[in-house]
């Protein structure tokens, strides 16, 4: 196959993957996504599971790549995610390179209120007589 003919095979299965995620129909019950319809293209019969909440292992898009063109032709398509790329390589390698000083944290200054006149000049009541 050419280097065209897969990707117009990956934009065939691309698209029936699309159709499969919407069209599924959701058990509220259960808590299930199940297909509504035959996806043979992508080894998906009707009423199969294929979103669950508990010990489920979800379907793949890169996998069913995979079994159709082998472990070569993937790269002939964009990576996995998970896999990675450009950015897993600037978030492991490059980003990680720059830190900052941590900045401690001043507080403002207080401001006096302009208001009523403070009593005693502002220095507060005098609860205690001085003994001369």
């Amino acid at each position: 196959m050419e280097r065209t003919e897969i990707k117009e095979f990956v934009d065939e299965l691309r698209t029936d993957w699309k159709h499969l995620w919407q069209n599924r129909l959701d058990d509220k019950i259960r808590a299930e996504g199940i297909a509504q319809q035959d996806y043979s293209k992508l080894f998906v019969e009707q009423g199969t599971v294929i979103k669950a909440t508990r010990d489920y292992k979800p379907l793949e898009f890169f996998d069913i790549v995979e079994g159709y063109l082998g472990p070569n032709t993937t790269k002939a398509i964009v990576p996995n995610t998970t896999v990675g790329g450009w950015g897993k390589f600037i978030r492991n390698n490059i980003q990680k390179q720059k830190t900052t000083p941590k900045r401690t944290y001043t507080p403002p200054k207080p401001t006096h209120k302009k208001g009523q006149q403070q009593k005693k000049g502002g220095r507060g009541w005098r609860n205690v007589k001085l003994l001369s």
